[in-house]
């Protein structure tokens, strides 16, 4: 914008409703000053861009070699410090937590392999000893077997001190406040129809096994399993921390966004600037013009009427010259701020690089960190714990080979009873044939004692063998030494079929080898 020279009219009378011509310069003056300001603002900020510039293009180039110095040792071969694990191989960092992840996790597959295969034995085992039980379950005990004994005797006659009640053997009648074992089924005692009825109120074998200690050994066991799961846990996320860690790594690298280009800049603050140095130059012209025209008419010149409305249109121009310059100024300021915000990503993308080479640096200690610790989880707490895993199902194996003898024996006792009362009946058939036997001698002895007596008794005098007249004696078998006759209780014939055919089955192989203990222990 440029402002118009003002000639020298002839002169006329001042007018008193023209403007005042003071005040027409100092308005030119302070136009002159704010546009002086706003360019002295240019320059600064122009000067403070060239150096910002020099700023962002080093710190590109730092973040840009970091950025390729990371993606290098990601991508690229590197040397490592882990040796020790994988010898003289020259691993980029991200194939080097692939062998880590892969080493933990084949040491973990192998481990748990294990785990698998002692599960399948407890299964076994438990699931035996379930069987067991629920064999005992379903063999009724004879009343007679125990009604007579105390309940501080055993039905086998083992005695218990009252001061042993509450840790009671294997065998101890249960109680009915104890709560079965939470692992084995309960059995329901066996309902017999017809003459047999009654037995539904009979105790059963498993009455007599004390199932508490069973449950604080299958508790012990199911604890320390959960206790081996614990363990197992300290290292299950290893592998996928690995592999996050190395992604993380390259999300936080610099996208490589494009910087504003300095080129660009530097031309916009050019044009601003010499549009902005015109602007300022009409402002010093008019203000040079206002301020002449100020001194000639104190010096006594009049001012045409011409003249002065066209220094007022003049003046009245002033404001959008400013505006131009406050524009002008703007795209200096947002160029600079362009600068400014990229210098300072620039900054914030080069420290967190240095976080990430940190990163990097403790990368392979931390791996070294794992597989140790894995290693030190493997063979210390997880085989330890293992171990001790496999001596809990020792108890387990005894247990179902003491119920089994139990039961096993107990079928012999019936049998046994059942022998014994034959041979009772026997003997007691052999005694009564004998005094049936001596009963008709002695009757025979009688009559052929009194034929004699009536036939020759009468020619012999009485002092001539007195004893002629005697009666035979009269013979009984007896106990010896006093002894009393035993007393056998009374076993039910088909209670001795049942036993007999199980145990036919048992000789015959199909139980057999689970009294041997068929479940062999871990070694």
């Amino acid at each position: 914008m440029s402002f118009h020279s003002m000639a020298t009219s002839p002169p006329v009378c001042s007018s008193p409703g023209q403007p005042h011509l003071v005040s027409l310069v100092l308005q030119s003056k302070k136009a002159l000053q704010h546009g002086e300001a706003l360019c002295a603002r240019a320059s600064a900020l122009s000067s403070a861009s060239s150096q910002t510039a020099v700023d962002v293009l080093a710190l590109d180039a730092k973040v840009r070699w970091i950025t390729d110095a990371v993606l290098e040792q990601l991508k690229v071969c590197v040397p490592l410090g882990l040796e020790y694990v994988f010898g003289k191989l020259r691993l980029s960092f991200r194939e080097m937590a692939a062998q880590v992840a892969k080493s933990i996790e084949q040491k973990r597959t192998q481990f748990e392999a294990q785990v698998a295969e002692w599960d399948a034995i407890r299964s076994q085992r438990t699931d035996a000893l379930d069987t067991i039980l629920e064999s005992l379950g379903a063999q009724v005990v004879p009343p007679s077997f125990h009604a007579s004994l105390t309940s501080d005797i055993s039905p086998f006659g083992n005695q218990r001190d009252s001061d042993e009640e509450d840790s009671a053997g294997l065998f101890g009648e249960q109680r009915p406040d104890q709560s079965p074992t939470h692992t084995l089924r309960s059995v329901a005692r066996p309902r017999v129809n017809g003459t047999h009825s009654a037995r539904s109120s009979w105790k059963t074998l498993r009455d007599f096994v004390n199932e508490r200690d069973i449950e604080k050994a299958l508790d012990r066991i199911e604890s320390d399993r959960d206790a081996l799961d614990a363990i197992l846990a300290k290292t299950s996320d290893y592998p996928e921390s690995l592999s996050g860690t190395i992604s993380n790594i390259e999300i936080t690298l610099p996208d490589g966004a494009p910087l504003p280009s300095v080129n660009d800049v530097f031309v916009a603050q050019e044009v601003a600037s010499h549009k902005m140095a015109n602007l300022l130059e009409s402002l010093a012209g008019h203000y040079d013009q206002m301020f002449t025209a100020l001194h000639e008419r104190e010096a006594g010149e009049e001012f045409s009427e011409e003249d002065i409305q066209q220094m007022h249109r003049d003046t009245n121009e002033l404001p959008a010259v400013v505006t131009e310059l406050e524009e002008s100024i703007v795209i200096v300021e947002t160029s600079h701020q362009q600068l400014l915000s990229a210098r300072q990503t620039a900054q914030q993308q080069l420290g967190q690089l240095r976080c990430t080479l940190d990163e990097l640096d403790e990368l392979g200690d931390i791996m070294a960190e794992m597989l140790e610790r894995q290693q030190i989880v493997e063979q210390n707490e997880s085989i330890e714990h293992l171990t001790l895993l496999h001596q809990h199902l020792i108890p387990i194996e005894e247990l179902h080979h003491q119920f089994a003898s139990y039961q096993y024996s107990y079928s012999k006792l019936l049998l046994e009873l059942d022998r014994r009362r034959q041979y009772r009946e026997t003997a007691e058939n052999i005694v009564r044939g004998m005094v049936a036997q001596l009963n008709a001698m002695t009757e025979e002895e009688r009559v052929l004692r009194e034929d004699f007596n009536t036939e020759f008794g009468r020619y012999i005098p009485e002092d001539v063998c007195i004893f002629a007249q005697n009666i035979p004696t009269r013979w009984s078998v007896v106990p010896w030494n006093d002894q009393q006759v035993e007393t056998l209780l009374v076993v039910d014939s088909d209670l001795l079929e049942e036993v007999s055919a199980s145990l036919i089955l048992r000789d015959n192989g199909s139980n057999k080898q689970q009294l041997k203990g068929e479940i062999a222990p871990w070694r």
